[in-house]
Order: structure tokens, then sequence, then C-alpha cells
């Protein structure tokens, strides 16, 4: 058993996080953007998704880890007219700087 002192300097993971996701398929054109704008802010988070000039859409959101992995799942089907081969996560520290979430043009 970890006395005290040895649980202390284990690190804590903030319930704040950042994700940055990449979505692959057939994923433009076919209401992603909403779709993903509506359940990111179903879900409390916050930041901007838009689409990439090479047919992905990226989506930068802020919150709870929770809601984020959440968000990726619900990433991973998407709208009904979408076909969504890939989700790629990069996960950073969240930055504080989005204040709700955005159709970014």
């Amino acid at each position: 058993m970890q006395d005290l002192s040895e649980r202390m300097a284990e690190p804590i993971e903030p319930t704040e996080r950042r994700a940055r996701l990449l979505v692959k398929g057939k994923v433009q054109g076919v209401g992603y953007r909403a779709f993903a704008a509506r359940v990111a802010s179903q879900r409390g988070l916050f930041g901007g998704v838009r689409n990439l000039g090479d047919g992905r859409v990226e989506l930068e959101v802020e919150g709870p880890k929770d809601q984020i992995l959440i968000l990726i799942e619900d990433a991973k089907t998407g709208p009904p007219a979408s076909r969504v081969t890939a989700v790629e996560v990069e996960w950073s520290q969240a930055t504080g700087r989005f204040s709700d979430f955005q159709v970014w043009y």
C-alpha cells in the first residue's frame, strides 16, 4: 500500500482537456459540421469544426475528457449521410480560449 507522500507525487489528470480530431471519409457536404456542433454543444464542449481542403473535417474541442471521449465515439458514426473511415485524435492541455462551439468557415 502506498503512503500519502507517494500518492501525492502521482500526476493528477486535468479535468479539462483539448483534443484535435481529424475525420476522414465522406464527411463534407453531408451535414457533418452541423452534426458535430450539435453533439459537442449537447455535451457542454467548447471549440469549433471546419472543413479542410483535402476533404477531411477538423474539430478542435475543449472540455471534460469523459465528454470528449463520448464525442469521439459520436464522430466515428457521424450523421446518416456520412461515411466515416477514420478519426485521428491529438490530445493536449486545454487553453480556455473558447466560450462556445461554432461551425468555422
